[in-house]
């Protein structure tokens, strides 16, 4: 027997794909990884997405994927056994069975599962990391600087790619545990659904994480794809297959998320994972519209910027030159991301406005002659309000801040070098305003090209171009002994400070006490030209585009290796002459690093760690992010607001404030919620606080009501420090400090994409439409032994809400948002559940509120499915799109007119 596990069995299979055409693939049992089958794609591709209009933007078009290596993926999902014995959590209870699938992990516990197998079985790891955080339930909810090694041999998610190879060879997800027969809960793995590779449950029984970011699309074929460069500003994962409780008409080969957003934290009681064993050779990540064969890395933590920078509120500008585009990081978003502006621009030389919305950049580097041109864009995924100064050259171009207070753009007519002292002094410096997104006239400062900089007062100015020349209150001079020196950069602070490279010059070695080569130094000048202090470049590498930050003491670098390619970013505190890496790629250009100055030099006694923080690492679980924006509009405009919207993603996406006539309204829905949420809003924030008040519009999620009082808050929001601060300062009944909204803007996790997104439409998101869908999903078993219970405790909570709405002369609507009419066919109310014969006397209870009441309304607009909100309405099972949140908004703006 044992000579007979050792042979290796090769077995050539022919099924059909989900398309019907027949497949062959290799695949032999894996005698060094156990219960781990490994597959050799050969000449196949696996098929990612669909061309099907129908479906969400991430999961279109269809992509095709192949395969230069094998790989080696379990034949199950990790069980609560194993996960068990190898992370010594034995936490699944008596009654369950240790053959269920592991539930309740997040992608970063799937990610330390990896690599503990890896390390046990003296493997190396394909996951590193800095540091770690765990929630109270012992889930890790966070990992900082978390990268992922595609080159080890190890264990690892599999990629979706290789995940959908593998599912697609006889997909049939009615033959695995779905809601049609699984009760409502997990089975023991491999007991349905075994395809044509032996490999179990990928159908259905629980959805699966996998190892990539979810990202666009190509409508081509790749190689070795491995996802997205990071999950955007989201930081969206993708979770493959079907769940116990979705219906198999559902479960699809192409979907590749879940009901809502899924971030590295969240977790449910459906979603598990299975490992992969094996490298992946030039892999091939596909960020925004384009695919690359590399990616840039981001080395430093925001918590590591912050300790240098002083703030979370720090960006970093650099141009990606082996795609040719402008990217920048957000280091106060709460997940890190590259973000590339695509673009057919020559892009050099950014540098970014003083209040960190806009950035400049020309068509020319530094050293190079010629007609240049010079560009201001907004600093957002799209760069938008791109404009063009209209001159006949212009490059280099840097902000500056009069002292009269005005922004201004200094920059050179040719980027060309200044050593010739005659063809030199043929260029000029000019300054021009600029002002609402517009360039004024241009006026010139200088004859010759000084692209260096201007100090604060003007008295200076200097370039480095092979000779470190400077300009003091109007007369030329030649610092540095006349040796050559480029990448000059003058500090933005009173201290005229000019950081710069040489050659590996006398002057510099002198200096140092010892020699050194070609911009393996940087080196500093004080605002007469006399060095006062050199920074050695990492090990094996020499600076290059080097440039101050806008703040005192702090600057920013290009490395490059001896191959001369520019590998990575570093941050350089010149306090303590500390280096830190902030990301690394291929080719990474002229970097500009922007840090908050407002927030620093804020000025208040109040605790800034606490106050506005409603969004930290440890607190962040999935959607929850979307409170902490929401939580910036309730600050911007608790003292104007009349119509107040809260509840769950139905209303979210229903009430467009826009809309209302009635009164001026913001949307404070979020995700998650429930109406123990709502009410602890209602009774501490909204009422004590909006003086201009009229009406508050609560989500009656019916199909909800089933939640624990106060789980959503400890699990989602409790751990955000602004919660308990306010909580401490009575919720600023006694009066709101003047610098809070400013506070919470600046606060750990704020992304200008998130914000324009959530805040912009006062709270609203649009949708698009899709349809309600044929066969409408139900996540939980309608019949609860603690129903009852759970539905009168929510009953309490709406009552207390009218109540106390009463006594504060405030109108209460209660809104029933419209479902998918299909649910009148099954015996759910709807996609939580709920049995429909109890949902009619708990509407029924809720109508005697309005005897009760003079203050409430019922507006039901699902009416038990007998609605007139037609596919086109419809975004999913249970949220209307923008087309019926119109409807809705308007019918519901007529019924607040009538309240008295």
């Amino acid at each position: 027997m044992r000579s007979l596990l050792l042979l290796l069995t090769l077995i050539f299979i022919s099924c059909s794909l989900d398309d019907g055409k027949p497949s062959g693939v290799l695949f032999e049992y894996d005698q060094e990884h156990a219960q781990m089958v490994k597959i050799i794609p050969e000449e196949n591709e696996a098929a990612l997405g669909t061309d099907d209009s129908n479906v969400k933007f991430s999961e279109s078009p269809k992509m095709n994927v192949n395969f230069t290596y094998s790989f080696s993926i379990s034949k199950n999902e990790v069980t609560r056994k194993e996960y068990a014995e190898l992370m010594g959590k034995d936490d699944y209870l008596p009654e369950d069975s240790g053959s269920f699938p592991q539930v309740n992990v997040t992608y970063y516990d799937a990610v330390l599962y990896a690599n503990a197998r890896s390390l046990s079985e003296g493997f190396d790891t394909a996951y590193t990391y800095s540091s770690a955080i765990f929630n109270a339930n012992g889930n890790c909810s966070f990992l900082e600087g978390l990268l992922f090694d595609s080159s080890k041999e190890a264990y690892r998610l599999p990629t979706e790619a290789e995940w959908v190879f593998v599912a697609s060879q006889n997909w049939k997800p009615s033959q695995g545990w779905n809601n049609l027969n699984s009760d409502y809960r997990v089975h023991d793995v491999c007991t349905a659904d075994i395809n044509a590779l032996s490999i179990c449950d990928m159908a259905g029984n629980v959805m699966e994480w996998v190892n990539d970011w979810l990202g666009n699309l190509l409508d081509t074929t790749l190689t070795n794809f491995v996802g997205a460069p990071d999950g955007g500003s989201l930081g969206q994962r993708v979770v493959k297959g079907g769940s116990f409780k979705n219906a198999p008409e559902n479960i699809s080969l192409y979907s590749r998320g879940d009901v809502y957003a899924v971030t590295s934290s969240t977790k449910s009681d459906y979603v598990g994972f299975r490992l992969a064993f094996g490298s992946i050779p030039s892999p091939v990540w596909v960020g925004g519209s384009k695919a690359s064969l590399s990616r840039i890395s981001i080395e430093a933590t925001s918590s590591e910027v912050k300790m240098i920078t002083g703030t979370y509120h720090t960006k970093l500008v650099f141009v990606d030159n082996e795609t040719e585009n402008l990217a920048y990081i957000d280091f106060s978003n709460a997940t890190l991301s590259v973000t590339e502006i695509q673009d057919t621009l020559p892009v050099f030389h950014p540098d970014i406005s003083p209040d960190g919305k806009s950035v400049a950049f020309c068509t020319k580097s530094e050293g190079v002659s010629g007609t240049s041109e010079v560009y201001v864009r907004d600093l957002n995924p799209n760069g938008t309000n791109l404009v063009k100064l209209n001159v006949p050259s212009a490059a280099i171009p840097r902000f500056r801040i009069l002292p009269v207070g005005d922004t201004v753009i200094v920059y050179v007519s040719d980027a060309g070098n200044n050593k010739e002292e005659g063809s030199w002094k043929e260029k000029s410096t000019w300054q021009v305003p600029f002002s609402g997104g517009k360039f004024g006239t241009p006026v010139k400062l200088y004859d010759g090209s000084y692209h260096g900089g201007i100090s604060e007062d003007g008295s200076l100015a200097v370039t480095g171009a092979r000779l470190l020349r400077a300009n003091i209150n109007g007369e030329d001079t030649i610092w540095y002994n006349g040796e050559q020196a480029c990448n000059a950069s003058l500090s933005r602070d009173s201290t005229k400070q000019t950081l710069f490279l040489d050659f590996g010059s006398k002057t510099g070695k002198d200096y140092v006490g010892e020699s050194y080569s070609i911009h393996e130094r940087l080196l500093i000048a004080d605002s007469i030209g006399n060095l006062i202090q050199s920074i050695a470049a990492p090990k094996g590498y020499t600076f290059d585009h080097t440039e101050w930050s806008n703040y005192s003491n702090i600057a920013v670098s290009s490395v490059a290796n001896v191959q001369g390619a520019h590998k990575a970013l570093y941050l350089i505190s010149t306090r303590d002459s500390s280096l830190l890496k902030l990301a690394e790629g291929n080719e990474l250009w002229h970097p500009s690093l922007w840090v908050n100055k407002q927030n620093l030099l804020l000025q208040t006694d109040l605790d800034l760690d606490s106050l506005g923080v409603y969004m930290t690492k440890e607190s962040v679980v999935g959607e929850s992010f979307i409170l902490r924006y929401k939580m910036e509009l309730l600050w911007k405009y608790y003292d104007s607001v009349q119509i107040a919207i809260i509840g769950s993603s139905r209303s979210f996406s229903a009430v467009n404030p826009f809309l209302l006539t009635s009164g001026f309204g913001v949307n404070f829905s979020h995700v998650p919620n429930d109406i123990y949420i709502s009410e602890y809003f209602i009774q501490n924030y909204f009422l004590p606080l909006f003086s201009k008040l009229k009406t508050i519009v609560v989500a009656l999620d019916l199909d909800m009501w089933y939640k624990i009082k106060n789980d959503d808050w400890f699990n989602y929001y409790r751990k955000a420090p602004g919660f308990t601060y306010d909580y401490n300062h009575n919720f600023w009944k006694d009066g709101v400090p003047k610098v809070f909204l400013q506070v919470t803007e600046n606060s750990w996790g704020a992304s200008s994409d998130q914000r324009s997104r959530l805040t912009d439409s006062l709270g609203y998101i649009f949708t698009p439409s899709s349809e309600w869908g044929d066969y409408p999903q139900i996540l939980r078993d309608s019949i609860n032994s603690d129903e009852n219970i759970r539905l009168s405790e929510a009953m309490t909570a709406l009552e207390n809400i009218i109540h106390l709405a009463s006594a504060s002369d405030v109108n209460v609507v209660g809104v029933i948002f419209p479902l998918s009419p299909m649910y009148r066919e099954s015996g759910a109310y709807g996609r939580y559940g709920l049995r429909r014969s109890r949902a009619e006397t708990l509407i029924e209870d809720i109508k005697d509120f309005e005897k009760k009441y003079s203050n409430f309304r019922l507006f039901d607009e699902n009416k038990f499915g007998l609605h007139d909100y037609d596919d086109s309405m419809a975004e999913n099972w249970d949220h209307l799109s923008s087309l019926g949140a119109t409807q809705l908004t308007s019918r519901l703006d007529s019924l607040l007119k009538t309240l008295p």
